[in-house]
Protein backbone atom coordinates (compact mmCIF):
# COMPACT_ATOMS: atom_id res chain seq x y z
CA UNK A 1 0.00 0.00 0.00
CA UNK A 2 2.84 2.41 0.81
CA UNK A 3 4.44 1.77 -2.59
CA UNK A 4 1.10 2.38 -4.32
CA UNK A 5 0.69 5.67 -2.44
CA UNK A 6 4.14 6.82 -3.58
CA UNK A 7 3.51 5.74 -7.17
CA UNK A 8 0.08 7.38 -7.12
CA UNK A 9 1.66 10.70 -6.22
CA UNK A 10 4.32 10.34 -8.91
CA UNK A 11 1.59 9.56 -11.45
CA UNK A 12 -0.32 12.62 -10.16
CA UNK A 13 2.65 14.89 -10.88
CA UNK A 14 2.97 13.42 -14.38
CA UNK A 15 -0.79 13.69 -14.91
CA UNK A 16 -0.78 17.37 -13.94
CA UNK A 17 2.11 18.09 -16.32
CA UNK A 18 0.37 16.27 -19.18
CA UNK A 19 -2.99 17.92 -18.47
CA UNK A 20 -1.56 21.45 -18.53
CA UNK A 21 0.76 20.76 -21.46
CA UNK A 22 -1.92 19.32 -23.71
CA UNK A 23 -4.36 22.03 -22.61
CA UNK A 24 -1.97 24.74 -23.77
CA UNK A 25 -1.80 23.10 -27.21
CA UNK A 26 -5.56 23.35 -27.78
CA UNK A 27 -6.52 26.59 -26.05
CA UNK A 28 -5.90 28.75 -29.15
CA UNK A 29 -7.88 26.48 -31.53
CA UNK A 30 -10.67 26.38 -28.94
CA UNK A 31 -10.62 30.17 -28.78
CA UNK A 32 -11.33 30.33 -32.52
CA UNK A 33 -14.48 28.22 -32.09
CA UNK A 34 -16.06 31.11 -30.15
CA UNK A 35 -16.44 32.80 -33.56
CA UNK A 36 -18.50 29.91 -34.94
CA UNK A 37 -22.12 30.33 -33.82
CA UNK A 38 -24.56 27.72 -32.54
CA UNK A 39 -24.31 23.98 -32.95
CA UNK A 40 -21.47 24.15 -35.50
CA UNK A 41 -19.24 25.94 -33.02
CA UNK A 42 -19.95 23.41 -30.30
CA UNK A 43 -19.25 20.59 -32.76
CA UNK A 44 -15.84 22.01 -33.64
CA UNK A 45 -15.05 22.62 -29.97
CA UNK A 46 -15.89 19.02 -29.07
CA UNK A 47 -13.49 17.74 -31.75
CA UNK A 48 -10.65 19.63 -30.10
CA UNK A 49 -11.81 18.58 -26.64
CA UNK A 50 -11.96 14.93 -27.65
CA UNK A 51 -8.44 15.05 -29.08
CA UNK A 52 -7.20 16.74 -25.90
CA UNK A 53 -8.71 14.23 -23.48
CA UNK A 54 -7.81 11.17 -25.54
CA UNK A 55 -4.20 12.43 -25.71
CA UNK A 56 -4.20 12.98 -21.95
CA UNK A 57 -5.55 9.49 -21.27
CA UNK A 58 -3.05 7.85 -23.63
CA UNK A 59 -0.06 9.67 -22.12
CA UNK A 60 -1.13 8.86 -18.56
CA UNK A 61 -1.75 5.16 -19.19
CA UNK A 62 -5.56 5.34 -18.99
CA UNK A 63 -8.21 4.44 -21.50
CA UNK A 64 -11.96 4.69 -21.80
CA UNK A 65 -14.26 2.11 -23.35
CA UNK A 66 -17.59 3.37 -24.72
CA UNK A 67 -20.65 1.16 -25.05
CA UNK A 68 -24.17 1.89 -26.29
CA UNK A 69 -23.42 4.76 -28.68
CA UNK A 70 -25.97 3.20 -31.04
CA UNK A 71 -28.70 4.43 -28.68
CA UNK A 72 -28.18 7.93 -30.12
CA UNK A 73 -30.41 8.11 -33.19
CA UNK A 74 -29.30 10.18 -36.15
CA UNK A 75 -31.05 13.54 -36.31
CA UNK A 76 -32.12 13.43 -32.65
CA UNK A 77 -30.66 15.23 -29.66
CA UNK A 78 -31.08 14.28 -26.04
CA UNK A 79 -30.65 15.16 -22.42
CA UNK A 80 -27.83 12.89 -21.24
CA UNK A 81 -27.65 12.21 -17.50
CA UNK A 82 -24.46 10.79 -16.01
CA UNK A 83 -23.53 9.46 -12.58
CA UNK A 84 -20.75 11.30 -10.75
CA UNK A 85 -18.09 9.63 -8.57
CA UNK A 86 -14.79 11.34 -9.39
CA UNK A 87 -13.26 14.63 -10.53
CA UNK A 88 -12.28 12.96 -13.80
CA UNK A 89 -15.92 12.24 -14.73
CA UNK A 90 -16.69 15.54 -16.46
CA UNK A 91 -13.49 15.75 -18.56
CA UNK A 92 -13.96 12.21 -19.89
CA UNK A 93 -17.75 12.00 -20.26
CA UNK A 94 -18.65 14.92 -22.51
CA UNK A 95 -16.06 13.99 -25.20
CA UNK A 96 -17.55 10.49 -25.33
CA UNK A 97 -21.13 11.65 -25.97
CA UNK A 98 -21.82 11.11 -29.70
CA UNK A 99 -22.35 14.51 -31.28
CA UNK A 100 -22.14 18.14 -30.12
CA UNK A 101 -23.04 18.64 -26.48
CA UNK A 102 -22.84 21.09 -23.63
CA UNK A 103 -22.76 20.35 -19.93
CA UNK A 104 -24.16 22.22 -16.94
CA UNK A 105 -21.19 23.42 -14.88
CA UNK A 106 -20.27 25.51 -11.85
CA UNK A 107 -19.35 29.09 -12.68
CA UNK A 108 -16.45 29.11 -10.22
CA UNK A 109 -14.20 26.95 -12.41
CA UNK A 110 -14.66 29.28 -15.38
CA UNK A 111 -12.50 31.85 -13.54
CA UNK A 112 -9.36 29.68 -13.68
CA UNK A 113 -6.89 31.32 -16.10
CA UNK A 114 -6.58 29.61 -19.53
CA UNK A 115 -8.58 26.56 -18.41
CA UNK A 116 -11.62 28.85 -18.08
CA UNK A 117 -11.54 29.56 -21.84
CA UNK A 118 -12.04 25.86 -22.58
CA UNK A 119 -14.41 25.26 -19.69
CA UNK A 120 -16.81 28.06 -20.66
CA UNK A 121 -16.91 27.03 -24.32
CA UNK A 122 -18.43 23.66 -23.56
CA UNK A 123 -20.68 24.63 -20.67
CA UNK A 124 -23.86 26.27 -19.54
CA UNK A 125 -22.62 28.03 -16.43
CA UNK A 126 -24.58 28.30 -13.21
CA UNK A 127 -24.02 29.86 -9.80
CA UNK A 128 -26.04 27.45 -7.70
CA UNK A 129 -26.24 29.95 -4.84
CA UNK A 130 -27.95 32.54 -7.04
CA UNK A 131 -31.63 32.08 -7.94
CA UNK A 132 -31.43 34.34 -10.99
CA UNK A 133 -28.39 32.43 -12.28
CA UNK A 134 -30.28 29.15 -11.90
CA UNK A 135 -33.20 30.56 -13.90
CA UNK A 136 -30.85 31.87 -16.59
CA UNK A 137 -29.09 28.52 -16.85
CA UNK A 138 -32.40 26.72 -17.25
CA UNK A 139 -33.35 28.99 -20.15
CA UNK A 140 -29.88 28.46 -21.64
CA UNK A 141 -30.27 24.67 -21.47
CA UNK A 142 -33.58 24.95 -23.31
CA UNK A 143 -31.83 27.00 -26.00
CA UNK A 144 -29.06 24.40 -26.31
CA UNK A 145 -31.64 21.67 -26.89
CA UNK A 146 -33.62 23.85 -29.32
CA UNK A 147 -30.56 24.25 -31.58
CA UNK A 148 -30.14 20.46 -31.81
CA UNK A 149 -27.28 20.03 -29.31
CA UNK A 150 -27.24 17.42 -26.55
CA UNK A 151 -27.39 18.68 -22.97
CA UNK A 152 -25.31 16.73 -20.43
CA UNK A 153 -26.37 16.88 -16.77
CA UNK A 154 -25.08 15.21 -13.61
CA UNK A 155 -28.34 14.75 -11.68
CA UNK A 156 -26.64 13.89 -8.38
CA UNK A 157 -25.39 17.48 -8.38
CA UNK A 158 -21.94 16.65 -7.03
CA UNK A 159 -19.77 13.59 -6.46
CA UNK A 160 -21.57 10.71 -4.83
CA UNK A 161 -20.22 10.31 -1.29
CA UNK A 162 -23.16 8.33 0.11
CA UNK A 163 -21.72 4.82 -0.15
CA UNK A 164 -24.72 3.86 -2.29
CA UNK A 165 -24.57 3.16 -6.05
CA UNK A 166 -26.21 6.53 -6.77
CA UNK A 167 -26.96 9.58 -4.66
CA UNK A 168 -30.48 11.06 -4.81
CA UNK A 169 -31.21 12.97 -8.01
CA UNK A 170 -32.08 16.66 -8.25
CA UNK A 171 -35.13 17.68 -10.28
CA UNK A 172 -33.61 19.88 -13.01
CA UNK A 173 -32.85 17.36 -15.75
CA UNK A 174 -36.29 15.77 -15.46
CA UNK A 175 -38.20 19.04 -15.42
CA UNK A 176 -36.21 20.04 -18.50
CA UNK A 177 -37.20 16.79 -20.23
CA UNK A 178 -40.89 17.23 -19.41
CA UNK A 179 -40.87 20.89 -20.50
CA UNK A 180 -39.07 20.26 -23.81
CA UNK A 181 -40.26 16.74 -24.64
CA UNK A 182 -36.66 15.63 -25.14
CA UNK A 183 -35.86 12.02 -24.29
CA UNK A 184 -33.25 11.26 -21.65
CA UNK A 185 -30.28 8.98 -22.33
CA UNK A 186 -28.98 7.51 -19.05
CA UNK A 187 -25.20 7.06 -18.95
CA UNK A 188 -23.11 5.19 -16.40
CA UNK A 189 -19.42 5.71 -15.70
CA UNK A 190 -17.43 2.85 -14.17
CA UNK A 191 -14.03 2.72 -12.44
CA UNK A 192 -13.36 6.47 -12.44
CA UNK A 193 -12.80 6.34 -8.67
CA UNK A 194 -9.78 4.12 -9.34
CA UNK A 195 -8.15 6.91 -11.34
CA UNK A 196 -8.96 9.86 -9.07
CA UNK A 197 -10.22 8.55 -5.71
CA UNK A 198 -12.35 10.90 -3.65
CA UNK A 199 -10.46 10.48 -0.39
CA UNK A 200 -6.86 10.49 -1.63
CA UNK A 201 -5.63 14.03 -2.30
CA UNK A 202 -3.13 14.41 -5.14
CA UNK A 203 -3.32 10.78 -6.20
CA UNK A 204 -3.67 9.42 -9.75
CA UNK A 205 -3.76 5.80 -10.87
CA UNK A 206 -3.81 4.58 -14.51
CA UNK A 207 -6.85 2.38 -15.17
CA UNK A 208 -9.43 1.40 -17.77
CA UNK A 209 -12.70 3.29 -17.40
CA UNK A 210 -16.02 2.61 -19.09
CA UNK A 211 -18.99 4.71 -20.15
CA UNK A 212 -22.24 2.91 -20.96
CA UNK A 213 -25.16 4.64 -22.69
CA UNK A 214 -28.58 3.07 -22.14
CA UNK A 215 -31.73 3.33 -24.24
CA UNK A 216 -33.47 6.72 -24.30
CA UNK A 217 -36.37 7.23 -21.90
CA UNK A 218 -39.38 9.28 -23.00
CA UNK A 219 -41.00 11.82 -20.66
CA UNK A 220 -44.39 11.21 -22.27
CA UNK A 221 -47.14 10.68 -19.71
CA UNK A 222 -44.84 11.37 -16.73
CA UNK A 223 -44.32 14.33 -14.46
CA UNK A 224 -40.81 15.34 -13.39
CA UNK A 225 -40.85 13.35 -10.15
CA UNK A 226 -42.08 10.15 -11.77
CA UNK A 227 -39.48 10.52 -14.53
CA UNK A 228 -36.75 11.13 -11.95
CA UNK A 229 -37.74 8.06 -9.94
CA UNK A 230 -37.88 5.92 -13.09
CA UNK A 231 -34.42 6.99 -14.27
CA UNK A 232 -32.89 6.54 -10.82
CA UNK A 233 -34.24 3.00 -10.67
CA UNK A 234 -32.98 2.14 -14.17
CA UNK A 235 -29.50 3.55 -13.56
CA UNK A 236 -29.08 2.07 -10.10
CA UNK A 237 -30.11 -1.41 -11.27
CA UNK A 238 -27.70 -1.22 -14.22
CA UNK A 239 -24.84 0.08 -12.08
CA UNK A 240 -25.26 -2.69 -9.51
CA UNK A 241 -25.45 -5.35 -12.24
CA UNK A 242 -22.29 -4.14 -14.03
CA UNK A 243 -20.05 -2.61 -11.38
Amino acid sequence: MRIKNILGRIFAVWGAIVFVGTMLLIVIPVGFTYWIPGRKGVEQFRKFGRAWIHSFLFLTGCRIVRRGAENFKKGENYIVIVNHNSLIDIPISTPEIPGPNKTIAKVELSRIPIFGIIYKRGSVLVDRKNAESRRDSYRAMKAVLAEGTHMCIYPEGTRNKTGKPLAPFHDGAFKLSVDTGKHIVPALLFHTKKVLPQHRPFFFWPAKMEMHFLEPVSPEGLDAKALKDKLHEIMEAYYVAHA
